[in-house]
């Protein structure tokens, strides 16, 4: 088979990045898109290389490409290099197959970062990394280099700080691009970045999916300035270097690749919709949310929700369990699964936390038969669990109805907050921390749903880990803006009496902290944006947020 010029470049682009889209071929390679079209459907009607279907939440539907063991072949006599070469020097093994199938989702946006970078320098070199700290590095024409790093939905800050540690450690690259899953996260990963021996430029992953070259999206992490791509890559470090990886052991040629709900794991991304994507991300952040309120918090009808969750039941991904009253959502071992490795998390530690597998298959569904610690502990406190559930979907719900929208809400393990008082590490452990958007305003609150805190004592323990993280600037610098502290008692009574309580502590310590107090049937009948909260001190009812 003769090849064009085109063609030619094409396989030897997708040898460097399997599963790029025709987009980013167009990009990278500097041929038209009619050219580079073209030349794809040829390679595909030559069985050089297979097609798999693919789409985000944050990307289009496409078609992502990879070489067939004939395409090496023909890519190897065109290189005039061995094959085994071929496979060892380029991440198109099976083994880098499958690698990168579970990670599609965060590769494509990590092609798009690329694609974008090759309009400012080109032509660019692109290496992948499989287990390193780092998930891709670009290497410009002059010899500088910029290291991608993206930090998933799924990863903990524990785990994350350590792959920056790592970084710090190793080969320092000329610059590096840290792509973060929303602002609270990226002002974290700056307070870790801050003194990096490279220059570090953060921003987040939905704006540098769609920017292009001159949109400032980016960030230093200690100037309170947004920056374009075009200006990060005149001011990298030409002393940088890429970082090292140990090689794979086992090199064998690529299989071909269809997509089947009925095939391994690792070809679950290409399979999976947008919104099935969707619904696994909130289940996983939201274990043992019910069907309902799974479709309060999306926005959309119970019935699209039970057409979402049923595929995915199908697919053993989710696992619904009934508890005699409602029907509850968590994700099964193999969704636990799918999720750590798209956000390069470990497996086993993930279904340690949230395995919702039974102890004792026979026995009815129990916290004490459920083997994930974090799991098992939602399920023992079903009531408290399903009372935030509500509160979010009632949140939600009146949000969108008056125009608002809610741009985050994150779990109990993503809403904690780790800060230093006089010498000592502490935190604050809410129950939910959300964004609420109103035009170019954003109202971050911390929840607090109290059950237990009804003597005075339990109440001024609940308090004192605010006062101490309000001491601080910490707040401002966790959020940009100060969050308010929703705190909601299922007794009116517990409620009447927190205000007086807190104006107190307040005033004995001398901080103000921004207290919103409520109770369950308030919310009820007038709902988290209504006239339902008691400020300290004031004693008239108010709105938890001043839009």
């Amino acid at each position: 088979m003769m090849f064009s010029d085109c063609e030619k470049e094409l396989l030897g682009l997708l040898a460097e990045l399997p599963f790029a889209d025709r987009l980013d071929l167009t990009a990278l390679s500097g041929w038209s898109r009619g050219a580079v079209y073209a030349g794809m459907d040829r390679l595909q009607e030559g069985r050089l290389v297979d097609a798999i279907p693919h789409a985000t939440p944050l990307l289009p539907p496409t078609k992502r490409y990879c070489l067939t063991s004939r395409g090496l072949l023909c890519l190897a006599d065109i290189a005039a290099m061995p094959q085994e070469e071929m496979l060892r020097r380029r991440p198109v093994s099976a083994q880098w197959q499958r690698v990168l199938l579970q990670r599609l989702d965060a590769l494509a946006v990590i092609y798009r970062l690329v694609a974008a970078v090759s309009n400012a320098a080109f032509p660019i070199r692109v290496r992948l990394f499989r287990a390193g700290p780092v998930d891709a590095a670009i290497v410009l024409p002059e010899g500088r280099t910029v290291a991608v790093v993206r930090q998933g939905l799924t990863v903990d800050r524990t785990g994350f700080s350590k792959r920056l540690w790592r970084l710090r450690e190793g080969t320092p690259p000329g610059g590096l691009l840290v792509l973060a899953p929303d602002d609270v996260r990226l002002r974290q990963a700056r307070r870790m970045l801050t003194g990096a021996n490279f220059p570090v430029f953060l921003g987040l992953e939905r704006d540098a999916t769609v920017a292009g070259l001159d949109s400032p999206v980016w960030r230093p992490p200690t100037v309170a300035v947004d920056l374009d791509l075009r200006y990060i890559l005149t001011h990298l470090d030409p002393r940088g270097s890429l970082p090292k990886e140990s090689q794979l052991t086992r090199h064998a040629s690529p299989v071909g690749i269809t997509s089947d709900t009925r095939g391994p794991d690792w070809l679950l991304p290409s399979v999976l919709g947008p919104a099935e994507k969707r619904v696994l991300d909130l289940v996983s952040d939201w274990p043992w949310v019910s069907r309902r309120d799974l479709a309060g918090i999306m926005g959309v009808s119970v019935r699209r929700v039970a057409q979402l969750v049923g595929r995915l039941k199908d697919m053993g991904l989710v696992h619904q369990a009934d508890d005699g009253r409602h029907g509850r959502l968590v994700l099964s071992d193999r969704g636990l699964g799918l999720l750590a490795r798209r956000d390069r998390v470990s497996v086993g530690a993930a279904r340690r936390r949230w395995s919702a597998a039974s102890l004792n298959p026979p026995a009815p569904l129990s916290w004490r038969n459920v083997s994930g610690s974090r799991s098992r502990q939602l399920l023992r406190n079903l009531d408290h669990t399903s009372a935030v559930h509500r509160f979010l979907v009632a949140l939600c719900e009146q949000a969108r109805a008056a125009g608002w929208e809610a741009v985050e809400l994150d779990p109990p393990w993503r809403a904690s907050r780790y800060f230093r008082y006089e010498g000592r590490l502490h935190s604050v452990l809410p129950d939910a921390f959300g964004v609420l958007r109103l035009g170019n305003k954003t109202l971050p609150f911390f929840l607090e749903w109290e059950r237990r805190a009804v003597r005075p004592v339990t109440m001024a323990a609940r308090l004192a880990p605010y006062l101490r993280y309000y001491s601080s600037p910490r707040p401002l610098d966790d959020h940009g803006a100060e969050p308010v502290v929703l705190v909601v008692f299922d007794e009116e009574l517990a409620a009447s009496h927190f205000p007086r309580l807190a104006r107190r502590e307040m005033d004995r310590s001398g901080v103000d902290v921004p207290l919103r107090i409520s109770h369950r049937k308030a919310l009820e009948q007038l709902g988290p944006l209504g006239r339902a909260w008691q400020i300290p001190g004031l004693w008239q009812p108010h709105y938890a947020f001043e839009g």
